[in-house]
């Protein structure tokens, strides 16, 4: 293990405060069926406010989210089945265990989500966003304006993220 200032072990507790919380009106089956087509709003605590300062301009934002909505069972297994396939007519023995860093399932080691969402606009502590995957009472962690040096022009998906993929027809 690394010393100094920074270096954590595997077992040390890290702790975090949320700035801010996910509203919105539509369902938990809305969001996970069509997050991407929603509205939802984040308000960001008043301590945290000026924070947001600057933000204005930017068309999208990463949210880093606490999933706490899950149940213990979900916390801690390393291999998962993407099951969010199910709805899309795929029986669970088709689908394939894999890692949970080699999906975007909530179930995971840690239980923090990662979004982007298209940013509408800011009113004072409150901004509006498109496509934001999260539950209302999501506690957020994080905000983050996207930048144009995110973007990846070539990248390669996993052979069997491929093939699920070609007989759901679309992303998965």
């Amino acid at each position: 293990m690394r010393k100094g200032v920074g270096a954590y072990g595997a077992n040390e507790e890290v702790t975090f405060h949320p700035v801010g919380v996910v509203r919105t009106e539509a369902s938990d089956d809305e969001i996970r069926e069509r997050s991407r087509e929603l509205e939802a709003t984040i308000e960001v605590f008043p301590e945290f406010q000026e924070g947001l300062d600057g933000l204005e301009g930017f068309s999208h934002i990463f949210v880093l989210s606490f999933l706490n909505r899950l149940k213990p069972e979900q916390i801690g297994p390393l291999k998962v089945r993407p099951r969010r396939l199910l709805r899309k007519g795929f029986r669970l023995e088709e689908l394939p265990l894999v890692g949970v860093f080699a999906i975007d399932s909530p179930t995971r080691p840690n239980p923090i989500g990662l979004s982007l969402a298209k940013l509408l606009r800011r009113e004072g502590s409150k901004l509006t966003v498109l496509g934001l995957d999260c539950l209302d009472g999501t506690p957020v962690l994080d905000i983050k304006p996207y930048r144009e040096d995110y973007r990846v022009e070539q990248y390669e998906l996993a052979e069997w993220y491929r093939g699920l993929r070609d007989r759901a027809g679309r992303d998965v």
